[in-house]
């Protein structure tokens, strides 16, 4: 199996083969649009729009298991980071990314790094709370919160696993290294 086995559906409602995104560099993020951590959509556009066209790809799952910070429509997912943060790369469909429920591409990325790369003892010290308070954080390699980032290379392998603290813009070096 690779990433480019997976499907996942888009804000529209349609089916993406993971196939569409080959020999592209991809940062695939839980996001969510009520919490601390919804400013990195700003991070994450700049880093799309400097690199988009040497082949960088970001794909947004937004998830409302952490905090139930990201309610309503997808549609309105969708308008409040275009107005807010003028995004302008894909979005899908509201989605798991943990436990029963959880979408089959989640489930092998966890696999692929079980664990965060985090940056910093405060950093640390503030993913052990964020754990803590997680419900849905129950097995090892789960998710422990939005804005957790997953960078692929052009080959589809997974190379990095970034804790929610982890700034979109200190991911650069690493994509610099693969684009």
């Amino acid at each position: 199996m690779s990433i480019y086995d997976y499907s996942i559906v888009d804000r529209n409602g349609k089916e993406i083969n993971l196939k569409r995104y080959k020999e592209k560099v991809l940062i695939i993020v839980n996001t969510a649009t009520g919490c601390g951590f919804t400013p990195q959509y700003e991070g994450l556009e700049k880093l799309y729009k400097k690199y988009h066209d040497k082949g960088l790809e970001i794909i947004d799952i937004p998830c409302n298991q952490f905090g139930n910070q990201a309610p309503g429509t997808d549609d309105e997912i969708h308008e409040f980071c275009a107005l807010k943060y003028n995004t302008s790369f894909d979005q899908f469909t509201k989605a798991d990314v943990n436990g029963e429920n959880e979408i089959p591409l989640y489930t092998y990325l966890k696999k692929q790094i079980k664990e965060d790369k985090i940056d910093g003892l405060k950093n640390k010290m503030a993913m052990k709370a964020v754990e803590k308070i997680s419900k849905t954080t129950k097995n090892d390699g789960d998710i422990k919160w939005n804005f957790t980032k997953f960078l692929v290379d052009k080959e589809g392998k997974v190379i990095e696993r970034y804790s929610p603290t982890y700034k979109p813009e200190d991911m650069e070096e690493d994509i610099k290294k693969i684009i």
